[in-house]
């Protein structure tokens, strides 16, 4: 199961997933909610933040 970067939320459906966009080696999840609320999330390797 996958969970949110920003609030660790499990999430199933419409959630996003990218590769972090400073190092491209981690990929970063965003359920629906931090998504629309503009919540930081942070890189776990290179500590890149951002919505």
């Amino acid at each position: 199961m996958k969970a949110c970067t920003s609030c660790g939320i499990s999430v199933m459906e419409k959630y996003t997933e990218f590769g972090c966009p400073n190092c491209g080696e981690v990929k970063i999840i965003r359920c629906p909610s931090c998504r629309i609320l503009g919540i930081p999330y942070k890189c776990s390797k290179c500590g890149f933040e951002g919505p």
